[in-house]
């Protein structure tokens, strides 16, 4: 049935931008695989798919040396998108859907133990100058990282900073404003008010609602190119432009491990542990001429972390309280090879009794059609508890159209 319907919707698109070639826009590499505006300017829509393929191989340390390789191929991500506006172009839209076993995994009984498939189905409507609100499922506004999309990467993947601490997306409503103080000078301010236990749950409120604002600071002038969102410096700022933001998320009554992420903390009596869970970002994003840097510091703290049963016992769940910081910078030349070095360190608070983590990354991508078509390699050697370590090669190509 899901096979049959990704089928049809593959089709379906074709077929619109074959049949409807008098609204169909100039086509091109990069800018999607349909490109359509109605004739009466009612609705455009947008289908650009893409994936990402990946390989690896691992070696673990032992008292001697290392381990034999351990070897992979995958499939990272494979995903749908579709945008456009509908009615006006002040109603945007934005639908992407996961194909791949990494985006469609997480399946529970919250979900309907249902494939984990629609990744965005968000509405966004530009009600006033410089104001939008939005409805729906998508990224919440948390810390950079997250929000830059994973085709937009300078390395393979994203920090360990990210995997533990981000805030994901969710179903809910945000307010976006942008205030334009000068010239150059302009912030911006984010606001979002969401179920709290991430996407496509269907049995929900479990917990409290969850509150997210954002509020960013670009004091020389936006970036070229929505660069802000997007790692590497491929337009060359000529300029030196800095975005500095804060981001603070609070989860009332969370049910999840990880805020929004994780596992669900359920009790001996079938019901689910509850306790207020606050998360914090600091994170700063700098491009000039070739150079980017992307640095970031998070904290989650919740007020009860270990999950405690009506008798008083503990039912072995535990709030990954803690914090990390993320700094990695690179520098584009002018054949579009770029070197990148990334430092991640993550302290996880005494009480979950998890072992603390650094990785050091170092990576090399070649941009043949900028974030659109590239191929990528990085080096990486990750710190467990200071002493166990592993180091990982990966190599990956990104198709973006």
């Amino acid at each position: 049935m899901k096979n049959s319907f990704l089928f049809s919707l593959v089709m379906f698109a074709f077929t619109f931008g074959v049949k409807a070639q008098q609204g169909v826009d100039e086509i091109s590499f990069g800018k999607g695989l349909l490109n359509y505006t109605a004739s009466d300017q009612s609705f455009s829509v947008k289908f650009a798919p893409r994936f990402q393929l990946r390989q690896y191989a691992s070696w673990d340390a032992n008292d001697s040396g290392y381990d034999d390789a351990q070897y992979g191929f995958l499939v990272r991500r494979a995903r749908l998108k579709f945008d456009g506006y509908a009615y006006s172009p002040k109603l945007r839209y934005k639908i992407e859907l996961g194909l791949s076993n990494n985006d469609l995994s997480g399946v529970n009984a919250f979900t309907k133990n249902a494939p984990n498939q629609i990744l965005d189905a968000v509405i966004m409507w530009s009600f006033a100058e410089n104001w939008e609100f939005w409805a729906g499922q998508t990224k919440l506004p948390g810390n950079v990282e997250r929000v830059v999309s994973s085709a937009n990467l300078q390395l393979i993947d994203r920090s360990l900073l990210n995997s533990r601490f981000n805030i994901d997306r969710d179903l809910g409503i945000q307010l976006r404003h942008t205030s334009k103080w000068t010239d150059k000078f302009v912030t911006r301010e984010k606001f979002a008010l969401s179920q709290g236990e991430g996407r496509n749950v269907t049995v929900g409120n479990q917990g409290g609602l969850q509150y997210t604002a954002r509020f960013e600071v670009l004091p020389f002038g936006t970036f070229e190119k929505k660069g802000d969102y997007s790692n590497a410096d491929l337009v060359r700022e000529a300029t030196p432009k800095v975005m500095l933001s804060y981001t603070y998320n609070l989860n009332n009554d969370a049910v999840k491990t990880r805020s929004g992420m994780g596992s669900y903390m359920v009790l001996d009596n079938g019901l689910l542990y509850q306790t207020d869970i606050a998360t914090t970002f600091v994170d700063l994003m700098f491009k000039y001429n070739g150079i980017s840097s992307m640095i970031e510091y998070a904290k989650r703290a919740s007020d009860q972390a270990v999950a405690v049963n009506p008798d008083g016992s503990e039912s072995g769940d535990i709030v990954l309280d803690g914090t990390a910081f993320n700094a990695q910078i690179g520098y584009l030349f002018k054949n579009n090879v770029e070197l990148v070095g990334r430092y991640t360190n993550v302290d996880y608070a005494a009480i979950t009794k998890q072992e603390d983590l650094k990785q050091y990354t170092l990576g090399i991508s070649k941009y043949i059609l900028g974030h659109k078509l590239k191929v990528q390699a990085d080096v990486v050697k990750t710190l467990v508890g200071g002493t166990t370590d592993n180091i990982q090669f990966r190599s990956g190509i990104e198709l973006h159209f």
